[in-house]
């Protein structure tokens, strides 16, 4: 089992809408600012959004903001990524690990494909 579960992507039409959610044990979790990635075939793997334990200091990469929000729920240990206005370069399989630095292995990931 790994310590990331990410489940919700799918196949959505430019300018939908997906909601992702990464489930984590506790201890990969609990104090930890977590974030979201992805990664498009033949590229790198590229930050998308993080977000503080507690919620009060969020980043999102240039690509993303104003379309996409992350969100966490602790109590659950479970980190969302709500993904609007979706454009054909957001195909991607996107994962969610520790946002900055002291990385674990990451999940399977779930992919998002954006096309007409």
């Amino acid at each position: 089992q790994g310590q990331f579960v990410e489940s919700g992507g799918g196949l959505v039409q430019p300018g939908g809408s997906l909601r992702l959610s990464c489930a984590a044990s506790g201890r990969t979790f609990s104090g930890y600012a977590m974030g979201w990635f992805r990664q498009a075939p033949g590229k790198e793997r590229e930050f998308v959004a993080g977000i503080s334990w507690r919620g009060g200091s969020i980043n999102y990469a240039d690509s993303v903001k104003g379309r996409f929000t992350i969100s966490r729920d602790n109590s659950k240990n479970t980190v969302f990524l709500q993904m609007s206005n979706l454009r054909p370069e957001d195909t991607a399989v996107y994962y969610c690990n520790r946002a900055y630095g002291g990385q674990l292995s990451w999940g399977q990931g779930t992919q998002v494909t954006v096309s007409s």
